[in-house]
């Protein structure tokens, strides 16, 4: 786990160094002699990155970041790069990078009206957005704790998938059972649920959980059933799981994260 952190840590860091630096190629391009205060060195001036060639694989690097760690700030960020709906005229106020890529320019009876230079202020704010990704990803360490416990359960299930492809019924369902356990625990623990029993099951959890009205009725009932899967698999009975119940159990649990949260 930390070192998936450190990862996400690290491509923050760097997608933030990258678009600083094209946010200070773009303002220098529209004004080579601004006065801009910057952290670089003159070399590293001299070899600031060309925003055509370097900005599309940027922009694809950073929206999947957003869409993951401040999902809420996607549009935003989107919008900078292309406007949300049509637009009657192209302005300042809705020059976008997408229009920059493009060289647009306009305009009207010979004065120029909006033109690349324009672009400086949602690359601006792309940056912006990327550099308080920083801050947001260290206070609030534990949303990225359930980002990453989400990676962890999709590797353990597709893990039971291929057990019980060949053949290995019960170690498939008993893991599907470990990951749908250790999900509601994670899920008590956000909303503050507090577990009965110093070793709770899977219906303690699920107990709890509806008493604090966390999960509903329907939910409820969904898990009871998991959980009576899981023990066919756990527990010598009369007959064997059969690889249809597995994957039943395995489907369930995968549900069952995405939505109880």
């Amino acid at each position: 786990m930390a070192s998936t952190f450190d990862k996400y840590k690290d491509d923050i860091e760097r997608l933030a160094n990258l678009g600083g630096k094209l946010s200070l190629a773009m303002q220098l391009e529209a004004d080579p002699n601004a006065q801009i205060v910057h952290p670089y060195s003159e070399e590293e001036l001299k070899s600031l990155p060309d925003v055509r060639s370097n900005y599309q694989g940027w922009y694809s690097e950073a929206l999947a970041l957003v869409s993951q760690i401040i999902p809420e700030r996607k549009d935003d960020f989107q919008s900078y790069y292309a406007p949300k709906g049509m637009r009657k005229d192209i302005l300042y106020s809705n020059y976008t990078m997408s229009d920059y890529l493009r060289g647009t320019t306009v305009r009207r009876g010979g004065d120029l009206v909006v033109g690349p230079s324009a672009a400086t202020a949602a690359m601006y704010q792309q940056f912006n957005i990327i550099s308080g990704l920083a801050n947001r990803f260290s206070s609030t360490l534990y949303d990225i704790k359930t980002l990453l416990h989400a990676d962890l359960i999709d590797d353990e299930l597709h893990a039971a998938k291929e057990l019980n492809r060949n053949g290995f019924q019960r170690g498939a369902g008993a893991m599907a059972g470990v990951v749908l356990e250790g999900h509601l625990a994670a899920v008590c623990e956000r909303h503050k649920v507090p577990a009965r029993k110093k070793d709770p099951a899977i219906s303690d959890l699920n107990d709890a959980l509806k008493a604090a009205s966390v999960a509903d009725v329907a939910q409820w009932r969904f898990i009871q059933h998991l959980g009576d899967l899981r023990n066919k698999c756990d527990h010598k009975k009369a007959s064997d799981p059969t690889k249809e119940e597995v994957a039943e159990l395995i489907e369930g649990v995968l549900k069952i994260t995405k939505t109880l949260l």
